[in-house]
């Protein structure tokens, strides 16, 4: 069984203790077969996995094209443009999943539960993120 590591990274010491906050790489194919590397943040919270709007043209997808749906997060309401189809790699593990892209670039990108990290075993433990193929 293949298992993947990444560390979390510090953010900073705020007045209840320090925040670590857990990131992974992702890579993503679009249609126009190009693939770019994603840092991301481990978002177990996240029903979608988030890219900001710039990645959508760097994988040749025109989010006219996309769903538009309206969401609603901690920084208030947003619109995404869901892409129902978009290649991903972790390690040696490929599968398509559903993206959504924000119109904006001035959030990070979250890695979520549908299609992505509920089709894996996810672990955070001291201070690291370990996932591994059921």
């Amino acid at each position: 069984m293949e298992l993947i590591r990444f560390p979390f990274r510090r953010i900073g010491k705020e007045y209840l203790g320090t925040i670590w906050r857990p990131y992974a790489m992702v890579m993503f194919r679009g249609p126009n077969q190009r693939w770019i590397s994603v840092e991301m943040v481990v978002d177990s919270g996240a029903d979608h996995t988030l890219l900001p709007g710039r990645y959508a043209s760097l994988l040749g997808i025109d989010l006219r094209a996309c769903i538009k749906r309206a969401t609603a997060g901690v920084g208030g309401p947003e619109n995404i443009y869901l892409y129902t189809s978009l290649t991903v790699s972790l390690g040696s593990w490929q599968k398509k999943v559903p993206v959504g892209f924000l119109g904006r670039d001035d959030v990070p990108p979250l890695l979520g539960r549908l299609g992505f990290l509920e089709s894996l075993d996810v672990r955070f433990r001291n201070h690291q993120t370990t996932f591994a193929r059921p």
